[in-house]
């Protein structure tokens, strides 16, 4: 494994208040993350479940077009409840999620700690987003930002875009992958006149784990020419992979970290979550020059071992420093890190090929 140039929790849940006196802040983690102004803006998910309990029953958040955050009160002897994320229907099998999910933009000067927590907010909105906004990726195409995010709803999990050319205010451009698809990240330019993506669909059969596919696309909304990037067949010991942070130009071709997850046992709720590099072709991204073969980053310190969702280390954005890459990630599934490489180092680590 690479040697860090340093590792930072950057922020934690008691950071950000709570929307509410009737709600409270369970994990600040999964940031989006771009170099804007001299500093760097996080998108940081804040996600917040009720205060109140009750006896026998469970609780669910969720967004009510009229009235705005209601919770609904489940019996809990017909769920499933181990996984601390969501519940599952004894009988139907169907999901719901036990807290809310929304986007905080926050600014740092140095890259490494909060200015403050004054920015604002992005509030779920209309049907597709009933459970809540998760997971934002940044990518900079030319003077405008654009932000893919996970939108959750009794529809499923799809994939919603938005845009901004000041993190003060968002256009908003819809979905732009349907249910169920997730861990949607652009590249922050054309490639041989189309725009790429890279995203993961996650059917409710399980034929292998859930895997990575590359699609192009005219206008980042329409999105089409599906193709496998990086599958079971040549990542078998995963559980799952997907996604991590936006690709990065470099002379070697598009630097990406991606994520993985590794079950010890089937009994596990989620696994270990780590982040792996790789390189794709600057002409053909669907061409895997070389990839790690053990991970560039995992779960190490305290804060990424032990949390909300213990042994999670999810990068989901990069911002280049000098010779060096500030990796930003969400830590347990409760705080957001940051830690740094050298660049020359990261690409040095990937095995051509593989």
């Amino acid at each position: 494994m690479l040697d860090r140039l340093f590792t930072h929790c950057m922020i934690r849940p008691a950071d950000i208040p709570p929307s509410s006196d009737t709600m409270r802040v369970v994990g600040t983690f999964n940031p989006g993350a771009a170099a804007f102004g001299d500093g760097v803006v996080l998108l940081v998910r804040v996600v917040e479940q009720p205060v109140e309990t009750r006896s026998g029953f469970v609780s669910s958040p969720r967004i009510d077009p009229d009235q705005g955050v209601v919770t609904d009160w489940l019996n809990e002897d017909d769920y499933h409840t181990q996984d601390p994320r969501q519940l599952t229907h004894k009988r139907t099998g169907e999901s719901r999620l036990r807290f809310l999910s929304y986007l905080k933009v926050v600014h740092s000067a140095d890259g490494k700690t909060p200015d403050n927590f004054t920015g604002p907010v992005i509030a779920p909105q209309g049907p597709n987003e009933t459970y809540g906004i998760e997971d934002p990726r940044i990518t900079q195409i030319d003077s405008t930002y654009y932000i893919t995010y996970v939108a959750v709803s009794p529809h499923g999990i799809a994939t919603g875009l938005l845009s901004t050319t000041d993190f003060a205010t968002f256009r908003r451009h819809g979905l732009i992958f349907c249910p169920e698809n997730k861990d949607v990240v652009l590249f922050p330019q054309k490639v041989m006149g189309d725009y790429v993506a890279l995203h993961r669909p996650s059917g409710s059969v399980r034929f292998q784990p859930p895997e990575t596919w590359l699609a192009r696309s005219p206008d980042l909304i329409h999105w089409g020419t599906h193709t496998q990037l990086l599958g079971a067949d040549q990542d078998s010991s995963a559980d799952r992979s997907g996604g991590g942070t936006p690709p990065i130009r470099t002379r070697e071709g598009w630097l990406m970290i991606y994520h993985r997850s590794e079950k010890i046992n089937k009994q596990d709720v989620a696994g270990i979550y780590s982040g792996y590099a790789m390189m794709l072709d600057l002409d053909n991204p669907a061409k895997i020059l070389g990839r790690s073969t053990e991970p560039v980053i995992t779960p190490t310190e305290p804060f990424e071992k032990e949390g909300f969702l213990g042994g999670v280390v999810f990068p989901t954005g990069i911002v280049e420093r000098d010779d060096d890459v500030l990796i930003y990630y969400g830590a347990a599934d409760e705080c957001v890190g940051v830690t740094a490489f050298s660049r020359d180092a990261l690409i040095g680590s990937l095995t051509v090929g593989v």
